[in-house]
């Protein structure tokens, strides 16, 4: 898994993968700063969640297309579906929850 790609079009990624997980974040967000390196060392338990990260301010039609008005802003999409959808306060303890679990009943077994 490639840790935080940059990405200006992940459809490609949402469809070809089993899971993916796109993080909408910023440079002059303190949050989103200090946010990412957590996600990127939480993911790394999950090895097949691909990872993608974009900026809203650099790609503002991508954050309109995902309507993501608020950052840091986290989806999950598994087999194609949005499976979670988080935006603004996020409990990284909450979200790792709901991953693990998915990820236990998509990707273990496979």
């Amino acid at each position: 898994m490639k840790l935080g790609t940059p990405i200006e079009n992940p459809e490609e990624s949402i469809h070809t993968c089993e899971m993916v997980l796109l993080y909408f974040g910023g440079e002059s967000c303190n949050v989103c700063r200090d946010m990412f390196p957590k996600l990127e060392k939480m993911l790394s338990l999950y090895p097949k969640i691909k990872l993608l990260k974009a900026e809203p301010e650099n790609l503002p039609k991508l954050a309109a297309d995902y309507q993501v008005f608020s950052v840091p802003a986290i989806i999950l999409w598994i087999q194609g579906k949005v499976t979670v959808r988080e935006a603004g306060i996020i409990s990284l303890n909450l979200l790792e929850t709901r991953i693990a679990r998915y990820y236990h009943l998509f990707c273990e077994n496979n």
